[in-house]
C-alpha cells in the first residue's frame, strides 16, 4: 500500500510568523515507516518525494500517486533509496538488488515497477528520496567500497563525523537527485556547522540510529531568523533553499542528507559562520 501527502513551499518571510506546531506541520515528516506500507510526502521545494517503505512480512510495491499524473512513479522521475534497517531486497523490472544497512541505490527515469521485501527477521527500512527527471541513467548500487568518504570536523568541536557521498555525482549519474550519509562519532553531537544555504537546491534531511530517549535538534529558517525542530528516530525535514540544515543531538546519530535543484555542485554554498547566526 502507498500513501502520501502534500507540502506547500513557504515565503521566508511567512515562516518567520510560524509557531513551534506550525514549523512541525510544514517541515517535520514523522511517520515514514509503517508497516507493510509505502509513505510519501510530495514537496513543492524542487518537488522533491520524501519517502519511507517498512516490509515486514509482505511485499510492497511503489505505487503512483494522483500528484504525479502519470501511469508509473517513476515515468518522469529518479529514485535514491537507502536502507537504514535490516537487509532487504528491491526488485526494479524483476532484477534483484539486495541491500544491507547504510547501502544505496539509484533508480533511473522510466522504470515501471519498483518493489520492497524484507530478507531477514529485522525488517528493511528503505529511506527515499525522488526528483523529477528528464532523461534515464542505469540503475546503480552504491556501497561503503564504492562510496566517496570524507572525514570531517574536530572533538574539541563535537562534530567530528564520517560523510558518505553514496548518490552524487562523481559516483552514479543522476538528472539532479543526489544523496549521502553522514555518521556522528561518539561523543559528537554536532552535524555541518559551520551551517549553510544553497539558493540553487532544497535539502532533506533524514534522522536515524538515535537512540531511544535522546533527541536532535534541528535548525533552520533564516540565518537572522532561525528557528528549530525537536526530532526523534526515523525522522525527516524539508529544508527550503533559504535555510540553514543544522543540528545538534544529545547523543550521537546519523542522517541522510537529500538534494534537488539546479545543480549538481555538491560545494555550491553559501556558510554562515556560527557567531553571525541569530
Amino acid at each position: 500500500m502507498t500513501k502520501y501527502s502534500f507540502r506547500y513551499a513557504s515565503h521566508p518571510d511567512d515562516a518567520k510568523n510560524y509557531d513551534t506546531s506550525r514549523i512541525r506541520k510544514e517541515f517535520l515528516m514523522e511517520n515514514l515507516f509503517v508497516d507493510n506500507e509505502i509513505n510519501l510526502v510530495y514537496s513543492m521545494y524542487d518537488r522533491l518525494i520524501v519517502g519511507g517503505a517498512m516490509p515486514v512480512n509482505e511485499t510492497v510495491k511503489l505505487e503512483t500517486i494522483p500528484y504525479l499524473k502519470s501511469e508509473n512513479f517513476l515515468d518522469r522521475r529518479e529514485l535514491g533509496i537507502i536502507n537504514v534497517g535490516g537487509e532487504g531486497e528491491v526488485s526494479v523490472d524483476g532484477e534483484k538488488f539486495i541491500l544491507n544497512k547504510k547501502e544505496a541505490l539509484y533508480i533511473g527515469m522510466g522504470v515501471k515497477e519498483v518493489t520492497f521485501k524484507s530478507t531477514t527477521d529485522q525488517p528493511a527500512l528503505f529511506y527515499l528520496n525522488s526528483a523529477p527527471a528528464h532523461r534515464n541513467f542505469p540503475n546503480k548500487k552504491i556501497t561503503k567500497e564504492n562510496a566517496e568518504i570524507v572525514h570531517l570536523g574536530d572533538d574539541k568541536t563535537a562534530n567530528k563525523r564520517i560523510l558518505n557521498k553514496l548518490i552524487v555525482n562523481s559516483i552514479v549519474e543522476t538528472c539532479q537527485l543526489q544523496m549521502g550519509l553522514t555518521e556522528l562519532l561518539p561523543g559528537n553531537i554536532w552535524n555541518t556547522m559551520p551551517s549553510h544555504t544553497h539558493e540553487r537546491r532544497m535539502e532533506a534531511y533524514f534522522y536515524f540510529d538515535v537512540a531511544e530517549g535522546q533527541s536532535v535538534a534541528h535548525f533552520m529558517g533564516d540565518p537572522k531568523e532561525t528557528r528549530h525542530i525537536f526530532m526523534q528516530n526515523n525522522q525527516a525535514v524539508l529544508s527550503p533553499e533559504w535555510s540553514i540544515h543544522s543540528g545538534a543531538g544529545t547523543s550521537n546519530y546519523s542522517f541522510i542528507w537529500g538534494m534537488a535543484g539546479e545543480n549538481l555542485d555538491y560545494g555550491d554554498m553559501d556558510i554562515v559562520a556560527a557567531n553571525e547566526l541569530r
